[in-house]
């Protein structure tokens, strides 16, 4: 039995997938009889605020004799001002992708961000990440020790197979926070091009970035689309499995993911997708299954779509091929198992 403490910016019970995958891990190791604190940290993060610094120093000193500290991502930055006790002890850090890769911050600021990172995943003595791709980014790019890396992916839960909308037309389904690194903006800019389709787009997240929110609005109206876009905002249980089951295609266009959970969700409901390859989100999908693009190609991005919305018995083969996928995914309960196995 581990004694261990994960340590996250606050609020954990955010639906966000970095949240939703630490969120079920902890329970996960828990069930399995493992002690499990949450420490949520003040502050700002992961561009850390004095609130921040201060509450992530006042963790460190609160830990018990025994407890291996588990830093979220978004909250090691907090820690760049404890890099001699770091180098004194056992501390895992849980990263699901690098936080200066975030898009849409200021230059100064990814430097920023990229120059505490590469400083502290060194030191980490364990590196837990969700995709085989982060893991080679970390060891390429961060300075981390490829001995001291473990994947572990998310886990899916079982659910049912996607009914679709039954038509006339397609429904689009897209799940992810409303932030730049989504690349909403470039979903509907390449859906825009298609105003001979008849196609409906629904987004589902939660509006992290209230500014960029707005601008999402205020672009489907300048793209004369705004009648067939809708933002569902942040749901969950009946309402979002509602909207898996009624959507006849997935599609995302982020930039830079490091596994794609909603991705995985798609899979397992036998979604055929047009997603992009930003980290590791179009990692999970074979070309009998949906459409990987590059990141930002609103050209490709777009004839993409438009094949699989006009071609609708393409769609039901990549929806079989996709159900295939969806079936082989891991569950939770196995992969938190081997986040205990990493940790031993």
């Amino acid at each position: 039995m581990m004694r261990l403490a994960f340590i996250v910016p606050a609020p954990i019970d955010m639906v966000s997938g970095g949240y939703a995958y630490d969120r079920r891990i902890i329970a996960g190791l828990r069930d399995a009889g493992h002690d499990v604190r949450v420490i949520e940290l003040a502050g700002r993060h992961p561009l850390p605020d004095e609130a921040a610094v201060a509450s992530a120093a006042a963790a460190f000193d609160a830990l018990e004799s025994g407890t291996l500290p588990v830093i979220d991502g978004l909250a090691l930055p907090a820690f760049d001002g404890c890099v001699d006790v770091m180098a004194t002890r056992r501390i895992v850090g849980l990263i699901h992708h690098p936080a200066s890769l975030e898009t849409g911050l200021l230059e100064s600021d990814a430097a920023r961000l990229r120059g505490i990172e590469q400083r502290l995943f060194p030191r980490l003595s364990r590196i837990v990440v969700t995709s085989e791709p982060t893991a080679e980014k970390l060891a390429a790019e961060f300075g981390a020790d490829r001995a001291h890396l473990a994947v572990v992916v998310p886990g899916t839960d079982d659910a049912p197979r996607a009914a679709g909308s039954g038509g006339p037309g397609c429904e689009i389904l897209s799940v992810a926070t409303l932030t730049p690194r989504k690349g909403h903006d470039v979903l509907m800019r390449a859906l825009a091009r298609l105003f001979d389709l008849d196609w409906r787009l629904t987004i589902a997240g939660g509006a992290r970035d209230p500014v960029h929110a707005h601008s999402l609005r205020a672009l489907a109206d300048e793209l004369k689309i705004a009648q067939r876009v809708t933002f569902a905002g942040e749901l969950q249980g009946e309402a979002l499995e509602g909207l898996w089951q009624r959507a006849d295609l997935f599609a995302l266009a982020t930039h830079y993911e490091g596994y794609g959970m909603s991705v995985a969700e798609a899979l397992k409901r036998g979604l055929s997708v047009v997603v992009t390859s930003g980290g590791a989100a179009g990692a999970l999908v074979t070309p009998q299954a949906g459409v990987v693009c590059n990141p930002g190609d609103v050209v490709t991005i777009s004839k993409s779509l438009r094949r699989m919305i006009f071609d609708v018995p393409l769609r039901r083969e990549c929806a079989e091929a996709a159900w295939r996928i969806g079936q082989t995914l891991p569950g939770w309960e196995a992969e938190a198992r081997a986040f205990a196995d990493a940790l031993a």
